[in-house]
């Protein structure tokens, strides 16, 4: 009888601590983006970070970022303990190795804000992200939950975050499972599940219902465009692994040349402010110009300026040391990519394409090659657009551009900075093979 009630109270914590875990991460949320709104509203009465950039002299345009920047390097530069991510999160919810600083990720949160005021060119989804993890972690702790309870509630509040951060609560379900954890067990299903239902409730009620781009319409021609979208996939592989590399190529810079912060931010500030000086579109994570390539026919030249300076814009900011997010700013890339396939395959067709359409494939073929994670890139796009016909090419282009991503050798964004910290794994249908920098190998 009292092992009974003793375990009833557990339970009764643990769902208490789950709803805190949830509602926490919403109404973080909810802060984080208002108050970016209001600076941008106050101090350079604009709607949004690229009406804010493009509204100030050619010479603020570029001491704007840098300044931003140099004061999220500062900030990193008085943060104690070592720098935290997505890659701390699943180690906490995959291995159980739980270290998540609530005070550390509150620092880089701060840290993330002030870039991203500055109109750095960084997604706003990373510090959310992190702090659902670690709050979920400080909850855990704070009610004596057990081990593998924390580790539910760490998975619980990173869903959290995401469904806040993008009011997609499938897609928010699905990144956990395939991303964070790699699995899908029940205890963690359905308490992610629970968590993504408590903030994306609260995240609509309190910021509106709907997707965030807007309703879309979209109708296949003919069963044979399908070839279209799968030709598609593959070269959204090639785009992501380029990214990557180019993400790549900026850290190995810094790592060969060792600065300081708040030097090295101010560094990856210059490269965006010089950058915004002709075209303010790159600063912020890309929500603006993306809707606007939704919305709109735009010329292809504009299209493919907008691809690359986006992905040497975010690659800058990222590497010196700002926190902050890719994900979002992939979504541009992917929109831009899907936009100019378009154009290029309407060139042999007597039926003009919809470059909406295309671009919002672009977007979930070139998200899932980087993060590896199709089903999760499927869902997010069909919820992000609420256009259920357009499921099938979806489904096509993100099983192809994982696939040649896997065949070309490149690791998930995720994978990647799990292996510069000397961690990793591969999933297998006899579970999880750890690898470790040394070479040593062993299974979970």
């Amino acid at each position: 009888m009292f092992g009974e009630e003793v375990m009833r109270n557990g339970r009764l914590r643990f769902m208490m601590a789950l709803a805190l875990v949830a509602a926490g991460a919403a109404l973080f949320a909810v802060a984080f983006r208002i108050s970016l709104s209001l600076v941008y509203r106050i101090f350079y009465h604009a709607n949004n970070v690229v009406e804010a950039i493009a509204s100030l002299p050619l010479w603020l345009r570029f001491v704007v970022p840098l300044t931003g920047a140099a004061v999220a390097g500062m900030i990193a530069r008085l943060r104690s303990g070592p720098a935290q991510g997505v890659s701390n999160v699943m180690e906490a919810v995959a291995l159980g190795n739980v270290q998540l600083s609530l005070r550390t990720t509150a620092s880089r949160v701060v840290s993330s804000w002030t870039a991203i005021a500055g109109g750095m060119s960084i997604g706003r989804e990373g510090p959310l992200i992190e702090f659902g993890g670690a709050l979920g972690a400080a909850i855990g702790g704070a009610s004596s939950t057990s081990l593998t309870q924390t580790r539910v509630l760490v998975a619980a509040g990173t869903a959290a975050g995401f469904a806040a951060a993008y009011n997609t609560p499938f897609a928010a379900v699905l990144f956990v499972l395939e991303t964070i954890a790699g699995i899908a067990a029940p205890e963690l299903l359905l308490p992610a599940m629970s968590a993504t239902v408590i903030a994306t409730a609260m995240t609509r009620a309190i910021v509106g219902i709907g997707p965030i781009y807007g309703q879309r319409a979209f109708e296949l021609e003919s069963y044979v465009e399908l070839l279209s979208f799968a030709a598609l996939g593959g070269v959204a592989a090639l785009a992501a692994f380029g990214f990557k590399r180019v993400l790549a190529s900026f850290e190995d810079w810094f790592e060969r040349h060792p600065t300081p912060q708040p030097w090295r931010a101010m560094i990856g500030g210059a490269l965006v402010g010089t950058i915004a000086v002709w075209m303010p579109g790159v600063a912020g994570n890309g929500y603006e110009p993306l809707n606007a390539m939704l919305d709109r026919p735009m010329l292809t030249s504009a299209v493919g300026v907008i691809l690359v300076v986006k992905v040497i814009a975010t690659s800058g900011a990222i590497a010196s040391g700002v926190p902050g997010g890719i994900f979002t700013p992939m979504l541009l890339v992917g929109a831009a990519l899907g936009t100019l396939w378009s154009h290029l395959v309407g060139l042999s067709t007597a039926t003009p394409l919809s470059a909406g359409s295309y671009a919002l494939v672009g977007m979930a073929a070139t998200t899932a090659a980087s993060i590896h994670a199709p089903l999760t890139a499927a869902v997010m796009i069909f919820e992000l657009s609420g256009d259920y016909p357009i499921v099938l090419p979806l489904l096509l282009a993100t099983v192809i551009s994982t696939s040649v991503s896997r065949r070309l050798g490149s690791e998930s964004v995720y994978d990647a900075e799990l292996r510069r910290r000397g961690l990793g794994w591969d999933l297998t249908l006899e579970g999880r093979r750890m690898k470790r920098r040394q070479g040593t190998v062993s299974d979970e």
